[in-house]
């Protein structure tokens, strides 16, 4: 009789996670042939596919929507058996930030596997805009935080790399408006003052008709059309332009920041698991790859190829 193999699971669910073949090959470390051919195995096994086509990647049938909770818990329940066994079980309290603009399958995951693999750790989580997270490090009121940067500290985990650049609706031409209107931030932020600095520069007049607490809102506000916005170059989708009379963009980095004292197992662990949660296994040099292929760090832009689809 076919059995589930929890290898294959874990693959499976890379890809769910990741919505590509490509990047949850980058995530396990392997091929993209290798798992396409595990993607093949499993689907023998349950006799029906568990992906489809979808953009330039995939997403679950209804039959791999199904599967996703129960390789779920299988897999953590492997990892937490495995922790006991082997003695490595953790204790103490630890405090993270997570940035609330982010993808929430990857915040859950994190926050999901941490628990279920040290149920001895007292988990403390914040998720908010990360304009504090900084002085909270410090102040020592975190342990470990994930927040945007202009530019990376020394001992940063760079986790994602990109360029802020101004967007607008594809078909809203916000541009010929003689004063323009802007979506921002509504409190103090590094992202409010790059905005408000380089439509000074380029002395164009605007008016702030919409302000949020996260990019998220800012986004709401561009994809709506009332307003062009400062945003990540990645978020160059969905209808969404650079305007041309502000060609002018900023790095922009998603880091793992560590308190100046913040030391010992229970850290290492979580801060492990955030960056393969984030980047895979090829961490700052995935996203080097990455900014690359976006047109970071002067690197010419051209489009990601999209998967292999496996079946010929």
């Amino acid at each position: 009789m076919p059995q589930l193999d929890s290898d294959l699971l874990r693959t499976f669910l890379a890809v769910v996670e990741t919505g590509s073949v490509t990047a949850g090959a980058g995530r396990i470390g392997r091929s993209q042939s290798a798992t396409s051919l595990q993607i093949r195995q499993l689907e023998t096994i349950v006799g029906q596919p568990l992906f489809a086509r979808h953009g330039r990647g995939v997403r679950p049938t209804d039959a791999g929507e199904r599967l996703v909770p129960v390789a779920q818990r299988v897999t953590q329940t492997l990892d937490a058996v495995l922790t006991e066994l082997r003695g490595e079980s953790l204790r103490g309290r630890l405090r993270i930030g997570l940035p609330d603009d982010q993808d929430r399958a990857v915040l859950t995951r994190i926050v999901a596997d941490f628990s279920v693999r040290h149920p001895g750790v007292q988990l403390e989580v914040h998720c908010a805009l990360g304009a504090g997270y900084d002085a909270a490090l410090r102040a020592g009121a975190l342990d470990l935080a994930v927040f945007a940067v202009p530019e990376p500290a020394p001992r940063d985990v760079v986790l994602r790399r990109d360029e802020l650049v101004w967007m607008a609706r594809a078909d809203r031409e916000l541009a010929a408006d003689t004063v323009l209107p802007v979506a921002l931030f509504d409190r103090d932020c590094w992202w409010r003052d790059v905005a408000i600095a380089g439509l000074d520069a380029a002395e164009r007049p605007y008016r702030i008709v919409f302000t949020s607490e996260s990019a998220v809102g800012v986004r709401a506000a561009v994809e709506a059309g009332i307003a062009a916005g400062l945003l990540d170059r990645g978020d160059a989708a969905g209808g969404l332009t650079p305007v041309p009379s502000l060609d002018f963009d900023h790095p922009s980095a998603l880091v793992l920041r560590r308190a100046p004292a913040a030391s010992g197992d229970t850290v290492e662990a979580m801060a492990a698991l955030i960056e393969r949660a984030f980047t895979g296994a090829g961490g700052e040099r995935h996203n080097l790859k990455a900014s690359a292929r976006r047109g970071g760090s002067g690197s010419p832009r051209r489009a990601s190829p999209p998967d292999r689809w496996w079946r010929r």
